[in-house]
């Protein structure tokens, strides 16, 4: 069974645990990474014939367009993951659309082709902000990859599906959602889709935890910041925890993802998806059946 692979593009500086520590308009005063980590991880997936999408940063997009065209000429899939590395749900709607607008923008002016998936900053759609939903249809994306139904101090909707869903709402759009991987432990979720969860846990545990989903007859879905596979990082101080999250394992990171490769069959979000059973019925007791202008609809049966 195929599944997807993808990295999320953004510099070291925009990760949200740095948001008290660095601000916007610090960052084009400090050293980038992005390109040449990025280029590290596409050479992986060119040894490794494998091809990823790459959930890109609009600002990163802006300054290094070299980069997007780089990844179009490797044949891996382009999509958003924002302009700006703002979480959706301290936003307003207005704010958001404007932020995903700027991204799609750059991105397709880069490489003249339509962008069909989104991906928010610290997968912040949450309960409180599903309303992003509608907006990311009204744009004419087809996909979002934003949730991971697990409890987490920064994201998260526990009881979400854990496999592609479609939302359909009244106004006759569509999206799908595809959740970020979990397996079942004692009847709870537990993250295990990559990122630090690749680079702290047992390479064992990921491992089986993407033959548990296989088994069950689904697709995983793993990500990566390019970031993590350079172990030369700057360090900011953040805290025992955090440092140990942020940082722990960073060496590892690269071995990891080749051994994934050479382990399962991966490609882009879209191809997996193509081959994927959509689910159409996440309950309305799960989620509300609309916000505020009544467009979300959760429930259609399948046509």
């Amino acid at each position: 069974m195929k599944n997807a692979i993808t990295i999320d593009v953004e510099d070291w500086f925009h990760v949200s645990l740095f948001r008290t520590k660095i601000r916007r308009d610090e960052w084009d005063k400090l050293k980038s990474t992005v390109v040449q980590n990025t280029c590290r991880v596409l050479n992986v997936f060119a040894e490794k014939n494998v091809k990823a999408t790459f959930f890109i940063l609009g600002w990163v997009a802006e300054r290094y367009p070299e980069i997007v065209v780089a990844i179009k000429e490797h044949g891996h899939e382009i999509a958003s993951h924002g302009y700006a590395h703002q979480i959706v749900y301290e936003q307003t709607r207005k704010e958001f659309t404007s932020d995903v607008e700027k991204s799609l923008l750059i991105l397709e002016n880069i490489t003249g082709e339509r962008v069909l998936g989104y991906r928010a900053p610290t997968y912040s759609i949450t309960r409180s902000s599903m309303w992003a939903w509608q907006t990311l249809a009204d744009l004419g994306l087809v996909y979002d990859s934003s949730i991971f139904p697990v409890k987490h101090d920064l994201y998260g909707i526990p009881d979400a599906p854990r496999f592609p869903f479609e939302i359909r709402f009244l106004n006759q759009t569509r999206l799908i959602e595809f959740p970020l991987s979990t397996v079942v432990l004692m009847k709870k979720n537990f993250p295990m889709a990559g990122g630090g969860y690749l680079r702290l846990y047992p390479y064992w545990f990921i491992q089986r935890s993407v033959r548990q989903i296989n088994a069950e007859g689904r697709p995983a879905i793993l990500y990566l910041h390019p970031w993590e596979v350079d172990a030369d990082l700057p360090r900011l101080k953040v805290g025992l925890f955090k440092t140990m999250r942020h940082y722990g394992n960073l060496a590892l990171t690269e071995e990891r993802l080749r051994r994934l490769l050479d382990e399962f069959s991966f490609g882009t979000v879209s191809e997996v998806l193509a081959d994927t059973e959509i689910q159409t019925d996440w309950p309305r007791t799960a989620m509300p059946a609309h916000y505020g202008n009544g467009k979300l609809h959760t429930s259609v049966p399948a046509s």
